[in-house]
């Protein structure tokens, strides 16, 4: 945003099941940008409401991450906007990398992380950081087996689509991305697939022994390190815990075994 701020642009538009507009939306006020968001309809309430409250305008359209894409691509057209891709945005891949320069500051023994994934602009950011800083550190992916686009296409080593019906809207995309697919693509140590009870269990795990609120894909780090408990034994693991801002509904149903 701090590139295109200097730009002659009448504003930005991107597409959005949360967390990625949310950020857009929060730069683009900051440097006095235009901002429009389009997201799936039915899209979580709590991140649509804090979209809306830095000021951009808010668009319900299409079923899914995708039929989003689509509209936003039309709107941008007939308003001249700039478009900003979720994923395939080198400035975007770039900035999100600060904040694996920070854990390398902060956490400079690190030996692996686990990253969850659904565009993969935060996955090729720390494939881009680590393998260049210290190559050495092991990186795994996780990502929900009702969305498992980007599993399919690193396992395939080719852009593969998948079907799209998880509830955690972070892992919620029925493609991979051709840009931080080609840097990920051969840099992982492993990747984990997560069930929806999987996924919930992280969420339920996080908040009773971390008494940390993690959404679904932000929660899901702790699962695959469950997973993964053999191959990390005696490593320095650090999970990304990213996203915070899950429903109520999907709360309560992560919850209900202690209910």
């Amino acid at each position: 945003m701090h590139h295109l701020s200097r730009e002659k642009i009448s504003g930005v538009i991107t597409f959005s099941t949360g967390n990625h507009g949310i950020s857009i939306a929060t730069a683009a006020q900051k440097y006095g940008v235009p901002a429009t968001i389009v997201v799936p309809k039915n899209n979580n309430a709590e991140k649509n409401d804090l979209i809306k409250n830095t000021g951009a305008t808010l668009i319900e359209a299409g079923n899914n991450f995708e039929e989003s894409a689509s509209e936003g691509i039309k709107i941008q057209k007939e308003k001249n906007l700039r478009f900003i891709h979720a994923a395939n945005e080198p400035h975007l891949i770039n900035g999100v990398g600060t904040e694996f320069t920070e854990i390398l500051r902060e956490l400079p023994n690190i030996d692996a992380i686990i990253l969850p994934i659904g565009g993969g602009s935060e996955l090729a950011a720390a494939v881009t950081v680590f393998k260049t800083v210290k190559p050495t550190v092991e990186i795994y992916a996780v990502q929900a087996e009702a969305s498992q686009a980007a599993y399919l296409s690193w396992r395939n080593q080719k852009i593969t689509p998948s079907e799209n019906h998880t509830f955690a809207g972070g892992f919620a995309t029925g493609t991979a991305f051709e840009i931080p697919f080609h840097l990920y693509k051969d840099q992982l140590a492993d990747f984990v697939l997560l069930s929806e009870d999987e996924i919930r269990a992280g969420i339920r795990t996080a908040l009773s022994y971390t008494h940390n609120l993690a959404e679904g894909a932000g929660a899901s780090t702790i699962v695959a390190a469950q997973k993964l408990s053999p191959r990390l034994q005696g490593k320095n693991v650090v999970l990304q815990m990213s996203g915070a801002n899950e429903t109520m509904k999907q709360l309560v149903q992560s919850m209900s075994p202690f209910i």
